[in-house]
């Protein structure tokens, strides 16, 4: 792995079914992500960047290729270390938002860290703080159902950082969100991205392409355009 690289995979794979109707969702995909970037992945419904973000986070094995995370070989560990450092190492922000509907949005946003054996109070300190910065504490003892979608998708993504990862996940993190709703979450990536956090973002929104420091488009799951922006613009 490049020393600037958080994130690498070598001729990634990932197939579905069998012959004839073997689909090959993730088709030798070669990808280095470095420290700080914001990567948008975009492309049609079915060309396989949700399949390739799942392959990124150690939610699927590939059916071949490798992927290292912060240096850690996601598609050789097992399912206890791999679960082990997907929780130290990646942060998820998932379109559905995946709430618990019982815990309050403070309780939410520090359930991961308590799964990964932070102290109560420390998690609940983070939890709190993260809920600040993206504007809700005012929200912290609030129910799912007492949130707006774009209120939601906040909790999500103060979720997503409460272990302190080193890449950041997000699959549509637009997609079930108002006009309104999209602009906060955008200005939220856009604060992240200042703050040197690395997030790939899985998306059909263009808004969100413009705003990242580097453009993939898939098709047919492989990469066919691969873009930054004009020397300057990176932060």
């Amino acid at each position: 792995m490049n020393e600037e690289s958080v994130l690498v995979t070598r001729s990634l794979h990932k197939d579905f079914g069998a012959a004839p109707a073997l689909v090959h969702a993730v088709n030798g995909v070669d990808l280095q992500v470095r420290r700080g970037e914001t990567v948008a992945v975009m492309g049609p419904s079915g060309c396989g960047k949700s399949t390739l973000l799942h392959l990124l986070g150690g939610l699927e094995r590939p059916s071949a290729g490798a992927v290292d995370v912060a240096g850690q070989p996601f598609d050789r560990m097992s399912e206890k270390q791999l679960a082990r450092a997907r929780r130290a190492t990646v942060g998820f922000v998932f379109q559905a938002f995946h709430l618990m509907d019982e815990l309050t949005a403070v309780e939410n946003v520090e359930l991961p860290a308590l799964v990964a054996g932070v102290a109560p109070k420390t998690a609940r300190a983070r939890a709190t703080a993260l809920l600040e910065q993206v504007g809700l504490a005012g929200r912290a003892t609030f129910l799912p159902a007492a949130l707006s979608g774009g209120q939601k998708q906040r909790v999500g993504v103060a979720r997503s950082l409460v272990n302190e990862p080193t890449v950041v996940l997000a699959d549509e993190p637009t997609g079930n969100l108002d006009t309104a709703a999209t602009e906060d979450v955008l200005r939220l990536f856009g604060r992240l991205r200042d703050a040197g956090q690395t997030l790939i973002l899985v998306t059909h929104d263009q808004r969100i392409g413009d705003a990242a420091d580097r453009l993939i488009s898939m098709r047919d799951g492989v990469f066919v355009g691969d873009t930054r922006p004009p020397a300057g613009r990176e932060a």
